[in-house]
């Protein structure tokens, strides 16, 4: 029998034998558990994963795509990730879907894989926010100023944009429902307006 030491050393000498077979190991890693993975250009090093809000979360029920971006030296640099769908949190952009996580931004270590981001880190993030770090200033400073307006909006953004059809529709799409949603009320506009005066 094998002792528990040596079978680690050897899975962690597999691991880091070579970056590529490295990348291959840990997104087949992610596939295996459960996570949906969808790879763009039929390549490993950009793909989307389908992540769902942890539970007992401001975030439980909604489901968000997850873009990742692995370096030609993964594991030895971090991974970039952002959400594509919007998401209302202090330490994720809103415009750009990108993560403020200092585990992934500064203190990445070859030693962590992709599970590592989905089933700790992002889920971390979701469920202890920093709103001293902010990347969305308007989500950190109504966290710290009005708890339970912070709660209502963070719901509706789930409502909104983290439901399963929010995944699989375009950017486009979703660009164009959102402009949708602006009413005539929004706009100070009615039908019962005239577009122009007509000449006497």
């Amino acid at each position: 029998m094998l002792d528990m030491e040596v079978v680690w050393n050897l899975q962690y000498w597999l691991k880091m034998s070579s970056p590529s077979k490295r990348r291959e190991m840990d997104v087949m890693k992610l596939m295996m558990s459960d996570y949906n993975v969808e790879t763009i250009n039929d390549g490993l090093n950009e793909f989307n994963v389908k992540f769902h809000g942890p539970k007992e979360s401001l975030y439980e029920g909604g489901v968000w795509k997850i873009r990742v971006e692995l370096p030609d030296a993964y594991p030895f640099k971090s991974p970039s990730i952002g959400f594509v769908n919007k998401i209302f949190h202090p330490n994720v952009d809103e415009l750009s879907g990108s993560v403020c996580l200092d585990v992934i931004n500064q203190s990445w270590s070859p030693m962590f894989d992709l599970l590592n981001i989905f089933e700790v880190f992002l889920p971390q993030l979701l469920l202890y926010p920093n709103p001293s770090d902010p990347l969305n200033g308007d989500a950190a400073s109504l966290m710290m100023k009005d708890r339970k307006q912070y709660d209502q909006k963070v719901k509706e953004y789930c409502e909104r944009y983290a439901k399963k059809e929010d995944i699989t529709k375009s950017a486009a799409d979703k660009e164009t429902d959102d402009e949708d949603d602006i009413t005539d009320e929004d706009t100070g506009s009615s039908d019962d307006e005239i577009a122009g005066h007509a000449d006497p």
